[in-house]
């Protein structure tokens, strides 16, 4: 499946949509953070680095901004318009300027990152995300991206599972579905 720098790519991207975009989140409405919540969302949302202390608001735009172009895409993929979440993957991919580049992170082998036309927080982590997920599209993983197929909740997910049968964002998720229908179930039986 993807290797460990694309699942981190692929992670922060789920995390950036479901944490910057407004909708439903586990049967609730949810509102994205925004104004001065917006730099410590995104600081949380993104996986730690110890370089990074904090980040700057128009780091936060950008990143607000790329979180509705990758929501676009998990959407596209999702309602099967798999040309469509392309589109918007090359978009991304042009505005970044996304490249690949051989980095060494401390005593590691040498690894493929993605980095963009200038190596700031928000354009980085944008031109990583957008090549994430377009090799998840270009390859026969693309069906591996959704959204939360539970009442009231659109947060996305990659389905990491073996056998590709991940349908909700969370265990929460799961666990309220399986509830209304063991619920439902034993209602009809009174």
């Amino acid at each position: 499946m993807f290797d460990g720098h694309v699942k981190t790519l692929l992670d922060a991207a789920v995390s950036l949509v479901n944490v910057l975009t407004d909708g439903f989140r586990q049967g609730r409405p949810y509102t994205a953070p925004r104004g001065d919540q917006l730099p410590q969302a995104i600081h949380d949302a993104l996986p730690l680095a110890a370089a990074r202390t904090g980040v700057e608001p128009g780091h936060a735009t950008y990143l607000a901004h790329t979180a509705q172009q990758l929501r676009a895409v998990f959407d596209a993929v999702d309602n099967g318009r798999t040309d469509q979440a392309a589109e918007v993957v090359n978009v991304l991919l042009r505005t970044t300027g996304a490249r690949p580049q051989l980095d060494r992170v401390d005593d590691e082998p040498w690894q493929v990152h993605f980095h963009g036309t200038h190596d700031t927080l928000a354009v980085g982590w944008s031109a990583g995300c957008a090549t994430a997920l377009a090799l998840a599209i270009g390859s026969d993983l693309a069906g591996r991206l959704g959204v939360c197929t539970a009442p009231q909740c659109d947060r996305v997910y990659v389905d990491n599972s073996r056998n590709a049968v991940r349908h909700f964002c969370s265990d929460a998720c799961r666990s309220r579905v399986k509830a209304a229908a063991f619920r439902a179930r034993n209602s009809s039986k009174n």
